[in-house]
């Protein structure tokens, strides 16, 4: 065999190789971006049901007026936010609010007793339940996708074919000093 023929072989062997990497880095980027189109199906249903809920609340706590204007401009923010970036950071001031208005709706017995926020409520927790669902599975998305984007030799093709490094769906701030606080239960009386 010729020395010619060999390197044709092995050039066409490294391009063959370089082409399954790159198709391998198009697979997981993408399901990186179906990973998010799930969390915007959650992100919507949760975007219907906040007028409701802060239209509910309202009825029930007009000395909160600040907190349900930052809950409304929380979601419209959300709404128009582009990038995957400006997204993430929207929907974490969005769950801060929500999370806000929840805790402020300790403070009134009669908006708890009320059948339409017990029913506001219920689905609020259930859609949230779902968003964070589907933030795990778009987080297994992005890391799978970042190590492989670093993994030698797909850093090669990862860098010449402009690849970068993704951002998680992680809590806000603020969310997770609202986990960190225990849940106050209460007894009667």
């Amino acid at each position: 065999m010729s020395p010619f023929l060999i390197l044709l072989i092995i050039l066409c062997g490294l391009f063959l190789f370089g082409v399954v990497l790159y198709n391998r880095l198009v697979a997981l980027r993408e399901t990186r971006r179906n990973a998010f189109a799930d969390i915007e199906v959650q992100l919507r249903l949760r975007y219907d049901l906040v007028p409701n809920l802060v239209e509910t609340v309202k009825g029930y706590a007009t000395h909160e007026k600040e907190l349900l204007e930052k809950v409304t401009q929380a979601r419209s923010t959300a709404m128009r936010a582009g990038e995957t970036n400006e997204r993430i950071h929207a929907e974490n001031h969005l769950g801060a609010a929500l999370m806000q208005l929840m805790a402020v709706a300790e403070n009134y017995p009669d908006l708890k007793a009320s059948a339409n926020f017990q029913q506001l409520q219920a689905e609020l927790s259930d859609i949230e339940n779902k968003i964070a669902a589907s933030r795990r599975f778009f987080n297994n998305a992005t890391n799978e996708y970042n190590t492989a984007i670093e993994q030698f030799p797909a850093i090669l093709i990862a860098r010449t074919m402009a690849f970068g490094k993704e951002p998680f769906f992680e809590l806000s701030v603020e969310e997770k000093q609202a986990m960190a606080e225990p849940p106050k239960v209460s007894f009667g009386g």
